[in-house]
């Protein structure tokens, strides 16, 4: 099966990695690992696209970072914030999205929501958490304590968020497809 690209796909695409730019800088500093709405945008995107369309938002959004573009947490950008402590995190937010998409392009009901959240969470937790111990050269434990446990209750609160904004949206869009106004 022929796959197209449509016009509508590629304005999707684009509106992603654009809520991805807004989103993502906005952050606050806490410790070597900023709290950012990067998360909360991956949550929308992952819940509101195709998996590989969410993945093309999220590889547009990381190529606009490594090109100079401050849309890194703290309006930064540049290759060097792959290779700092966090780097890790950027690079995970791509396995992170399509996990989350794809769970969802399985099974698409409202608790599925926060389950391929946490899901695409713990896949990111893993990416950022072995990077930052390879490049501080520190324990499981000692990382997970800096790079984990302090953003559990605001990724909780954006999993929350995010997955009552995608049912919302979800379910509008698809009443639309369907000719039905809600």
């Amino acid at each position: 099966m022929k796959s197209r690209i449509t016009t509508r796909t590629l304005i999707e695409t684009a509106v992603f990695a654009a809520v991805m730019c807004v989103l993502a800088p906005l952050s606050v500093p806490v410790g070597a690992v900023p709290v950012s709405l990067a998360t909360f945008a991956l949550y929308l995107a992952g819940g509101l696209q195709k998996p590989l369309h969410a993945v093309a938002s999220v590889c547009i959004y990381v190529l606009l970072g490594i090109v100079g573009i401050p849309v890194f947490a703290g309006f930064m950008g540049g290759v060097e914030r792959l290779l700092a402590p966090a780097g890790g995190f950027i690079v995970g937010y791509i396995p992170c999205v399509f996990i989350i998409s794809f769970i969802l392009c399985k099974k698409r009901v409202h608790y599925m929501y926060p389950v391929a959240m946490i899901c695409g969470t713990v896949v990111l937790y893993a990416c950022g958490l072995l990077w930052f111990m390879i490049s501080m050269k520190q324990t499981f434990i000692s990382a997970l304590t800096i790079t984990v446990v302090p953003f559990l209750l605001t990724d909780a609160a954006k999993t929350a968020a995010a997955s009552v904004v995608c049912c919302t949206v979800y379910g509008r869009i698809a009443g639309m497809r369907d000719g039905v106004n809600r």
